[in-house]
């Protein structure tokens, strides 16, 4: 017998359907030579320090440098304290029993980093020695899994993608446990959490928030002068910004005075526009929030629930190109877009039997090719998914069309003798353009057709004005905006020769981005304001402390990235990367430990319900420790964070200062007072209107 181990109930279902191992049993399906059986994602992972007797908060105990690293059960946390998980020990039996009786194993969980992580820790918990093969797919239809059971390869061949997860989860436990513990014990009060992506991903936010919080926004003024010729209105704008209006209106009254214009230079030129790749998951997510505003969390929620329907190719990849061999399938995929509604009009259009071979490169293929539709046509979606599918469906017609061929024109007028500039787009082949209908270009631009213009026609001036503007901000993170900056990590770094050696190579990996943002919120460390993500009090503060550290830096981070990538192609040995991080660990651990907290002085207050405790103040809440008792007050109200005037007001006064802008669960704001009764039970009151006049 064969055991074939997947990463989900639905994908073991999905196989085993497929191989004929239809009986059911608990925990796994059996027939025709095969048991079938899932993990629930991490069913083992790396124990927590009190697994090595270390409980609590111990300077004397950091560094903590496992040697060796122990594996576990999944924990749950339940009071307080960290106990396994029932399912996950259940399902870990039923494995354990499997692979005893079995000859050999076949790996089906997800392929990629995270993947093959969650196989080889069940194997080497279960201390399993047993041959094993992996399938490698990158679609769940039934034609790529019966392909990928054909064409099964060694599991020796991911050695090296095994020990970069390793090498990746064992940096992140010696990072993140050492450098949130040693931040805890030196700042006295709180919780605090730091991490190898996390940390640097904080710090681009708190950094793009302060710098445009300290921004001096100032007002320039330039002349918008209005033209006419053949029929056709135009408008070109000054090249001068003036910092002084009086100067503007000066010039603005000569301009009048003269009204025409003359061209000095006319350049025109034909700009081929290539198509946009395929989307990888960062593409994607960023796509999503800008046009549908969804998270990036929710966006591989969704493209995850289309890869498990069949819907889509595997949402976890960092590539945009196809392999050779995949090539041949594009034409199909692209008629069955032909049976869907919303792209029955646009396919027969598509020029079939020229189309674009861009997205073609086997050598910038990594785990996964770029996203891609099935040939299975896809039914009862909900209205988000249907949203998703039509995003990377549009793509991939986009991705396979023409160039757009352009006709662009620069001009410069000199009126008087100030120079104005106009730019002129003409459409001389659509190309992939004509697949939405939009032709905004990459400075959203919309087209504008020029008259026939050469070097000495003299324009009349129909109107001239002068615009006041004012310079703006570097502009605050959307999800979208943070989810390019992660990506594109080495433009942050100043020195050339580092962002040269790092280009292309991101903080985090596209499986992973989301998952780092949705921390900062858990942490309470970021928040959203409208579309844009701000820090919190608690996220600046951890920023002001580790902002000159190493562990703040996106070089550090985008550097171990390249490292791992590397251990991945067996270039670099991971035990030289595990000493690198244990090096880094002690030296953090200490600096960390070293630093001056101001700690802010905590009231002390007596709780409202007994009348006899001291309250606890936490991050998240205050409340009475008599279990008895049990009075607790969340500090987090509707958005607003309860300061500890606030508390300390509440307590002693039995109602708070007037709170503002808080958030009802309509999205609405609002102001209000919380009040106490004599229980200890709050509620909202809030401010008389002002009688009208």
């Amino acid at each position: 017998m064969k055991v074939i181990i997947a990463e989900k109930p639905s994908v073991a279902r999905e196989i085993a359907s497929l191989l004929g191992a239809i009986e059911k049993k608990d925990g796994y399906l059996t027939g025709n030579g095969y048991y079938v059986t899932w993990a629930f994602g991490h069913l083992v992972s790396l124990a927590m320090p009190e697994e090595y007797c270390i409980t609590g908060f111990q300077r004397e105990a950091l560094p903590i440098l496992p040697n060796p690293f122990l594996l576990t059960v999944r924990k749950l946390k339940e009071n307080n304290s960290n106990i396994p998980d029932a399912g996950a020990l259940k399902q870990l039996k039923t494995i354990e029993q499997l692979l005893k009786n079995c000859e050999s194993i076949i790996v089906a969980t997800d392929a990629g980093r995270e993947g093959e992580l969650i196989f080889r820790y069940i194997y080497e918990y279960l201390k399993c020695n047993k041959p094993f093969e992996r399938l490698w797919i990158s679609s769940l239809t039934e034609k790529a899994i019966l392909k990928g059971f054909e064409n099964l390869r060694p599991g020796k061949e991911f050695d090296g993608l095994y020990l970069a997860a390793r090498g990746r989860s064992r940096a992140d436990w010696l990072v993140g446990i050492n450098s949130s513990q040693a931040l805890t014990i030196a700042s006295g009060a709180g919780v605090y959490s730091l991490g190898r992506v996390q940390t640097p991903t904080l710090a681009l936010i708190c950094k793009r928030f302060l710098e445009n919080k300290a921004f001096t926004i100032k007002k320039y003024w330039q002349i918008e002068l209005e033209h006419r010729k053949d029929f056709i209105d135009f408008k070109s704008l000054s090249l001068i910004k003036w910092d002084d209006s009086k100067q503007a209106d000066h010039a603005l009254k000569f301009i009048q005075r003269q009204a025409m214009a003359t061209v000095t230079t006319f350049e025109k030129k034909i700009v081929n526009e290539q198509p946009p790749l395929l989307f990888d998951l960062t593409a994607l997510q960023k796509e999503a929030n800008i046009k549908l505003n969804l998270s990036s969390e929710e966006t591989l929620t969704i493209a995850q629930s289309l890869y498990e329907k069949k819907f889509i190719s595997y949402p976890r990849t960092g590539s945009k190109y196809i392999l050779e061999d995949i090539w041949g399938e594009i034409p199909n995929l692209i008629g069955i877009l032909e049976e869907i509604d919303k792209f029955r009009e646009i396919v027969p259009k598509m020029k079939r039997g020229r189309l674009n071979k861009r997205i073609v490169n086997d050598l910038k293929v990594t785990d996964h090719h770029g996203l891609l539709i099935t040939e299975r046509i896809p039914s009862a979606l909900v209205a988000k998914e249907k949203a998703i599918y039509e995003m990377i469906a549009y793509r991939l017609l986009e991705a396979v069309s023409s160039v757009c061929i352009k006709e662009i024109t620069d001009v410069v007028l000199q009126a008087v003798h100030y120079d104005f500039s106009l730019k002129g787009c003409k459409i001389i082949d659509a190309g992939w353009r004509f697949i939405k209908g939009s032709f905004i270009d990459e400075d959203n631009n919309p087209v504008q057709d020029l008259p026939e213009l050469k070097i000495g026609d003299e324009l009349k001036i129909k109107e001239a004005k002068v615009l006041e503007k004012q310079t703006k901000p570097p502009v605050l993170y959307t999800e979208a905006g943070l989810l390019g900056a992660m990506e594109n990590a080495a433009n942050q770094i100043e020195s050339e020769q580092e962002r040269k050696a790092l280009q292309g190579i991101g903080i985090g990996t596209p499986a992973t981005r989301a998952a780092i943002i949705e921390t900062l919120f858990k942490r309470d460390y970021i928040k959203r304001h409208k579309k844009f993500l701000l820090p919190t009090e608690k996220g600046l503060k951890v920023y002001e402390l580790v902002k000159d550290k190493k562990i703040a830096d996106v070089t550090m981070t985008a550097d171990w990235e390249l490292v791992l990538q590397k251990i991945e192609n067996n270039e670099v040995d991971v035990t030289v990367f595990q000493k690198g991080m244990e090096d880094y660990t002690k030296t953090i651990t200490q600096e960390i430990l070293a630093l001056s907290v101001e700690k802010e002085k905590q009231p002390e207050l007596i709780c409202p319900r007994c009348k006899i405790q001291k309250l606890v103040i936490r991050d998240k809440l205050m409340k009475c420790p008599d279990e008895s008792c049990n009075w607790v007050q969340f500090r987090n109200i509707c958005g607003v964070q309860l300061s500890f005037l606030d508390l300390e007001t509440l307590i002693t006064k039995r109602k708070t200062n007037l709170l503002k802008g808080m958030t009802s669960k309509s999205g609405k704001k609002f102001d209000a007072y919380i009040e106490m009764d004599k229980k200890g039970q709050t509620t909202f009151t809030f401010p008389e209107k002002k009688k009208r006049k």
